[in-house]
């Protein structure tokens, strides 16, 4: 099972964007010191919750602090994105980085709708528009002369250049929370990135990822390479002991998800309010299952569980809403020397 850190920094006011932005930075360069091969960033605009906003930017800025981890999207909110202008982009980033990039897409918020009037888009199009680009690209950086007819795109270009480093193409994997758009990925035989969700809609999940794929007619070596490729989210905090890590993890968690909340109300329309819940009383919102906070000892028993499920990778959510630098930094270290040599 592989570990990786998603880079998924708040910032509260304006105020803070500089220095959260500089050690967000700081925390890529760690976490590649310490041994994590994969890196994750992420995209939310206007509202703090994600500080850098433009992950596409921002990871040219990790390519040039990292020499080894592999650097993915978790993911781009693909319906914000003209289709060619991020197929240039990521080849760019996959060329800087010597084919270390790994495209994540999802289709976009579900309740941000500050965030598609912000780009103009109709957000009843997003799950449109994310399978138009996802076949624009791999058909762009696999292929000259490329001409598209699509009902959101009609594209014409001679070759995209630069050419992407890795050969067809750099991985595109899925974000996926419910279980119409996993069973789409089972079908297609591709990976995926599952949201956090409780341990037993977790264990559902799965279960109905490898089932929908046998019953599709694929080989369990297949089965196994797409397990093996596929991620899942949790928000970890460690410190010396139980008793710390609940002490600096339970309010940074409940603040995060207090500030999240309070500023989407807030930026949403009346009607906007009207037509979506709001409420983030969910259970992946909960302390017990949002969280796994504890000793090195306690984080890996709660991992253990985990492991058993065949999951290829887990995206780990280190630093949580205001979390200090220093926090944030220990828990890091404690995790790569005590947790993760555990799983090797």
């Amino acid at each position: 099972m592989k570990f990786s850190n998603f880079l998924f920094p708040e910032s509260e006011s304006p105020d803070s964007d500089y220095e959260i932005l500089n050690e967000t930075l700081k925390e890529a360069e760690l976490s590649e010191e310490l041994g994590f091969e994969y890196l994750w960033l992420g995209e939310h605009h206007f509202d703090g919750t994600c500080s850098y906003a433009d992950p596409i930017t921002f990871a040219a800025a990790v390519v040039a602090r990292t020499k080894r981890a592999k650097i993915g999207f978790a993911a781009v909110q693909t319906a914000l994105h003209h289709p060619i202008r991020l197929a240039e982009q990521v080849a760019l980033l996959d060329n800087l980085s010597g084919g270390r990039i790994i495209l994540g897409t999802t289709r976009g918020t579900a309740f941000n709708f500050y965030e598609y009037r912000g780009y103009g888009v109709n957000p009843e199009e997003a799950q449109e528009r994310l399978i138009e680009v996802e076949e624009i690209l791999r058909k762009v950086w696999t292929s000259s002369d490329f001409r598209y007819e699509g009902k959101h795109w009609q594209l014409e270009l001679p070759v995209l250049r630069p050419a992407v480093y890795q050969k067809p193409h750099p991985p595109i994997i899925r974000a996926v929370a419910g279980e119409k758009s996993l069973k789409e990925m089972a079908r297609q035989a591709r990976p995926f990135m599952m949201v956090l969700h409780p341990f037993d809609v977790t264990e559902h999940m799965i279960n109905l990822y490898r089932n929908t794929m046998v019953e599709s007619g694929y080989g369990l070596d297949v089965i196994q390479q797409c397990m093996t490729d596929s991620w899942i989210w949790r928000n970890i905090v460690v410190a010396e002991t139980d008793s710390e890590a609940m002490a600096i993890g339970i309010p940074a968690f409940e603040t995060m998800k207090t500030r999240s909340g309070a500023t989407r109300v807030g930026l949403l329309s009346k009607q906007e309010k009207n037509s979506i819940s709001t409420d983030l009383g969910g259970a992946r919102h909960t302390l017990q299952h949002g969280l796994i906070a504890g000793s090195a000892a306690t984080v890996c028993e709660k991992l253990e569980d985990l492991q058993k499920l065949g999951i290829g990778g887990i995206i780990i959510h280190f630093r949580l809403g205001p979390m200090s630098w220093e926090e944030n930094e220990n828990s890091l270290r404690l995790f790569a020397d005590k947790v993760a040599p555990e799983f090797k």
